[in-house]
């Protein structure tokens, strides 16, 4: 059904997936939260690097979302956490919500001083 996203083709539950869906479009807001995608793709500077913030970056790299390159990660930001998990893909939050939290607290904990 959703082939590419999670561990399964059916990783998540349809009605969570459409309802997600719906959210955006009922509220009108499914152009405003693809503009970054499209302007990234229109615009030569979007992949050049930036000088880094110096803000505490922590990175979650999902099992079937395989696209970070740490290595270009770490030359616009400050990556204090970076972890590679065996589960979950593009729709972490709602595919596998407890090692998505799970890895949110842990980056903010360690921010703790």
């Amino acid at each position: 059904m959703f082939a590419g996203f999670g561990d399964s083709p059916n990783a998540i539950d349809q009605d969570k997936f459409l309802t997600n869906v719906l959210v955006y479009w009922f509220s009108g807001t499914a152009a405003s939260s693809i503009r970054l995608y499209y302007e990234n793709a229109h615009d030569p500077e979007a992949w050049s690097p930036k000088p880094n913030s110096g803000v505490p970056t922590g990175v979650a790299v999902f099992f079937r979302d395989e696209v970070a390159i740490r290595r270009f990660g770490e030359a616009g930001n400050t990556i204090v956490r970076w972890t590679e998990l065996e589960s979950g893909g593009h729709f972490a939050a709602m595919e596998v919500p407890q090692v998505w939290a799970a890895e949110v607290a842990a980056f903010f904990s360690s921010l703790k001083h």
